[in-house]
């Protein structure tokens, strides 16, 4: 008996993929964002096919991403935001919240849910990650193909 490969594809033609991007901390969301839009150009996601959405902040980040993947055109979902630490618990509550919502968005729907969510102790250390914006988007068209691929085994 030979097994069925599910392969890791990186090809985003027939895909609908949604970015949600929060507007706090929009110096280094814009550009994560840009960043992300501009790679899954490069894999082949027709502009038509993206949707984008910006909320307030990280904590509106799950809700926005859970009705975006209700949507029967959006294959995966995209979540960037950037939160840092600060002086008070608020960066433990946001984060936690962030990460908690953006998982159970993923688990209720069904649908990829990416988290590009950048949890740092200061500026510096998020924009010199602000690039993994391009992994976000290897990872929901990968996801995306993968999800594809599992329902049509047969």
């Amino acid at each position: 008996m030979t097994p069925r490969i599910i392969d890791q594809e990186l090809e985003g033609a027939e895909l609908g993929i949604a970015v949600v991007a929060a507007r706090f901390n929009s110096y280094m969301t814009d550009q994560m964002l840009e960043i992300a839009l501009k790679r899954l150009s490069s894999l082949g996601v027709p502009d038509e096919n993206i949707i984008v959405a910006r909320t307030a902040g990280s904590f509106e980040l799950s809700l926005t991403a859970r009705r975006l993947a209700e949507r029967g055109d959006v294959d995966a979902v995209i979540c960037i935001g950037v939160v840092i630490r600060g002086d008070t618990d608020h960066y433990e509550h946001i984060a936690r919240a962030a990460t908690d919502g953006i998982a159970r968005a993923g688990d209720d729907s069904g649908k990829p849910i990416i988290f590009g969510v950048l949890t740092t102790d200061d500026t510096d250390q998020a924009i010199s990650r602000i690039t993994q914006a391009n992994d976000y988007a290897d990872t929901a068209v990968e996801m995306a193909n993968t999800f594809r691929q599992i329902h049509n085994l047969r």
